[in-house]
């Protein structure tokens, strides 16, 4: 039998702004830890993330880690702004604590996920001769990624085609892990799901196929807005079930028959995604990988235009490419072009053909699994 370590083996899990950047983390936590326990060693999990935001709520909530540490976290915009001179001193102050943290917790290594608030810990570490292994979920990497790749021992992309956006000198150290989702969308219950929708409602109709609406933790109007203008329609040939997020709850129908609506989904949202048989939503990463673990066929909106680089769009594009999802773009996302692509779901043949394909993208062996045994690996490595 291997003996219990006298000491606690330590690591720094890095990331936040989202929750796209929090919960793929907390699933690879879980799995470190379950690796940890079946070695019969102690480990200690502390997690930096955003100072000011959800980040602290979401990692504690969670109980996958030990201690959270608030980081203060700049952002280097693409634009010009103000706020490029000012984030400055919070980028400087930022390194400053990821240092002194980072001296005082003596971590074996340093997982990023991403965000901004990632970048100055990985930078410190880099400085402490301690290895950073960084992760990239979206299909083309982001600024914070780009930057913590020049740290980074090992860069774990979500797609082969990744490989071809990150630096040529830095391709060899990059490894296809997949984007690590929690893991309870490995063991889902479908008519829990279904129990949790519907048992308190009567017009719940078994013979139509069940529509599950997603625009995010925070909703988005756009979805929302095309939802409720074609809410006839769609409860004539749905159940629709709509996590619409907090801010529009109050401007959707609350006694429309056929119509389930949700301001948030968190506990049951595996269960619930396992029972719905059509999938719209936006193309974050998170969203979309806890699609296909579950083989959903789905129909994105991706967000797109000023206020993003365009990394759901590469998302979407992708699924689409590989038979999983549909898309609709820009101005495509309107009333007759919603009904012309849900008509094809409403083909059994269709759908069925879509979500084996979707299942297809995520059937190897669990990314956050996959990337635990990696960092277990490569702990303490200069």
């Amino acid at each position: 039998m291997t003996r219990m370590s006298n000491s606690i083996m330590t690591f720094v899990f890095a990331g936040g702004g989202t929750g796209g950047h929090i919960y793929p983390g907390l699933a690879v936590a879980d799995e470190l830890r379950a690796l940890a326990k079946k070695n019969n060693e102690d480990i200690r999990i502390v997690w930096f993330g955003n100072s000011t935001g959800m980040d602290r709520n979401l990692v504690e909530k969670s109980g996958s880690v030990d201690l959270f540490v608030g980081i203060p976290s700049g952002k280097l915009r693409r634009c010009f702004s103000f706020k490029n001179f000012t984030d400055i001193f919070k980028i400087f102050a930022g390194m400053l604590k990821s240092y002194f943290w980072l001296l005082k917790v003596k971590p074996l290594l340093v997982f990023s996920k991403g965000g901004f608030v990632s970048v100055t810990p990985c930078a410190a570490a880099s400085l402490l001769k301690i290895p950073v292994i960084t992760h990239e979920c979206d299909f083309t990497p982001g600024l914070a990624t780009k930057i913590n790749t020049r740290f980074a021992s090992k860069i774990l992309i979500s797609y082969e085609e990744t490989r071809d956006f990150i630096r040529k000198d830095k391709r060899e150290k990059s490894v296809v892990t997949g984007n690590p989702v929690r893991p309870q969308f490995y063991s889902p219950d479908r008519e829990n799901g279904k129990r949790f929708l519907f048992s308190e409602r009567s017009d719940y109709d078994s013979t139509k196929p069940i529509l599950l609406v997603l625009g995010g933790s925070l909703g988005a109007h756009q979805i929302n807005e095309l939802i409720a203008q074609n809410l006839d329609w769609l409860c004539e040939r749905f159940n629709v079930v709509h996590q619409c997020g907090a801010k529009d709850a109050d401007s959707l129908p609350k006694d429309r028959n056929g119509y389930f609506l949700h301001p948030f989904i968190y506990k049951e949202m595996c269960d619930v995604i396992s029972c719905a048989d059509v999938i719209v939503s936006r193309a974050g990463a998170n969203s979309i990988w806890e699609c296909s673990v579950l083989g959903k066929p789905m129909l994105l909106i991706p967000l797109c235009g000023s206020g993003t680089r365009g990394d759901q769009v590469d998302n979407a594009q992708f699924f689409v490419k590989q038979g999983a999802a549909k898309m609709l773009l820009g101005d495509e996302a309107d009333s007759e072009h919603l009904k012309t692509a849900l008509e094809e779901f409403m083909i059994e043949e269709k759908r069925l053909s879509m979500a084996e394909r979707s299942k297809a993208l995520s059937s190897e062996k669990r990314p956050a699994q996959k990337i635990a045994e990696l960092i277990f690996q490569m702990r303490g490595q200069k």
